[in-house]
């Protein structure tokens, strides 16, 4: 994988969210917090009711611990992080889940453009997130992510990445773009001024993020042709 410093000064930087946008693990990440729940607290609890699409894994395992009366004392979190990690690596076996339609084409495609930069913002844990993306072939794409364990708080998280491409290669706020499928990904973009584009790929009808008033709004990434020529034109004209 590239390094920052090694790239030429940089005209758009990516931002991609993980589950839902990139690819889908087919309900695969309730099942090893579940299992975390089980064997870290003592609980049996299949999690639902709990919202996943769009938020942090911090705040997922705050809501587990608050539906328990439990506190994340005495290393809790961390002994929670490494079992679902582990029985992650498990539940990924290969027919589950898939790369949704058009990634691996649109990731190749920006990696070819001088000057764009394809990084993560995810609410996943970076451990999380390199076990999705190392199992279905997509790690090397990236340079660098901002990931759950950073900011549990997804507003934050926008921030701190686009901070990171402006101090890194310039970028300033409006020449990044936060790509993702859930109203938490445009909301993020927005509080941190990038371009937020959505797509309707996860757990969002496109009617439900029309109404989030993205920038630009697609049914998925199978044709990446209309969401490359409105890249090119920020790219251009900032």
């Amino acid at each position: 994988m590239p390094t920052p410093s090694s790239r030429p000064s940089a005209r758009l930087v990516w931002l991609f969210d993980v589950d839902g946008t990139l690819l889908v693990t087919d309900g695969a990440a309730r099942e090893a917090f579940a299992f975390a729940a089980r064997e870290c607290l003592g609980v049996d609890d299949d999690l639902q009711g709990i919202a996943f699409a769009g938020r942090t894994d911090p705040l997922i395992l705050a809501d587990i611990l608050a539906r328990h009366g439990r506190t994340a004392a005495d290393g809790l979190a961390e002994r929670f992080w490494s079992t679902a990690c582990a029985r992650m690596e498990v539940l990924l076996a290969p027919a589950r889940g898939r790369v949704l339609a058009g990634v691996p084409a649109l990731l190749a495609r920006i990696g070819e453009e001088p000057g764009w930069i394809r990084g993560l913002l995810t609410g996943n844990t970076g451990v999380m997130a390199a076990l999705k993306l190392g199992h279905y072939g997509l790690a090397d794409h990236f340079v660098f992510g901002a990931f759950g364990d950073q900011a549990a708080d997804r507003d934050a998280l926008a921030r701190s990445a686009v901070a990171h491409a402006g101090r890194t290669w310039g970028v300033p706020p409006g020449r990044c773009v936060v790509v993702g499928d859930t109203e938490h990904d445009v909301a993020c973009a927005r509080a941190a001024g990038a371009q937020a584009v959505a797509v309707a790929t996860g757990g969002r009808s496109r009617a439900e993020l029309e109404r989030c008033h993205p920038d630009l709004l697609l049914d998925d990434l199978a044709d990446p042709a209309g969401l490359l020529e409105w890249a090119g034109a920020i790219s251009r004209g900032a």
